[in-house]
């Protein structure tokens, strides 16, 4: 039970941090030995929960903690939270909107609100698509912290493609997460599928902490105002942040 109880307040710890720290940070704030917390760190990154950054030295959550992130959602409250805070963003928008989680380098969709008269979508209930191509991908991204975005992102390798659209390399990714900051949302224009342009805003937890992601999708040729549609993502978002919790 020692070794469980430790293992939680450091997986804790970390969630709660802006990014990766080093393993004496860990043992200092938690009054774990630093030689335990070493060995904790070890079966925590075996497992993917933790990951290393052995350049600087520090440790910070790793891909299966974001899975279990996806379990929570798939449990439905975030969902059932998010619902009618989506309808109300259709009925003001007049476009599609999706509410997705991050899912190691992917997002998976949890819910969507089809507009009338609009085309079906690939983010149905329970597709995955690649984080770097889709909007809510990219607003959860931005609102990581670098390293975390470094960890998930090394190489080429790790970047999908589905329209030849879209990041290939990490520079390029760090550049887009960059103007998403900036902004304060992403933007995706047929990255995810060629003629359909999407808007998404993060929905951060009462961590801080890219706990979700809105979107809206509407067809290119539809004359929609991505400005608006923009501030009514983000407005939704920032409902959908109050009822999980969120007060800063």
């Amino acid at each position: 039970m020692p070794a469980a109880d430790q293992t939680l307040r450091i997986l804790a710890f970390l969630g709660r941090q802006r990014g990766p720290v080093p393993a004496r940070t860990i043992s200092a704030a938690l009054g774990i030995p630093r030689s335990t917390v070493y060995h904790l760190l070890a079966t925590l990154h075996e497992h993917h929960f933790v990951v290393h950054v052995p350049e600087e030295r520090r440790w910070g959550l790793g891909i299966a903690a974001f899975e279990l992130a996806g379990g929570y959602a798939r449990q439905e409250p975030l969902a059932r939270l998010g619902r009618p805070v989506l309808a109300e963003l259709v009925d003001r928008a007049h476009e599609s909107a999706h509410l997705a989680v991050m899912h190691g380098r992917d997002v998976l969709y949890i819910v969507e609100e089809r507009a009338p008269k609009r085309p079906a979508l690939v983010t149905d209930v329970g597709v995955r698509l690649p984080a770097h191509l889709t909007a809510t991908g990219r607003a959860m991204l931005a609102a990581l912290p670098r390293e975390q975005v470094r960890a998930l992102y090394p190489d080429a390798a790790a970047f999908a493609d589905r329209t030849g659209r879209g990041p290939r390399r990490p520079a390029e990714l760090r550049e887009l997460l960059r103007e998403v900051r900036a902004r304060g949302h992403a933007t995706e224009d047929g990255e995810v599928t060629l003629g359909l342009r999407s808007v998404g805003a993060v929905v951060r937890d009462h961590a801080g902490w890219p706990a979700a992601a809105i979107a809206v999708t509407w067809p290119s040729e539809a004359g929609a105002d991505p400005r608006e549609l923009a501030r009514l993502t983000t407005t939704a978002a920032a409902e959908l942040e109050r009822r999980i919790g969120r007060t800063g």
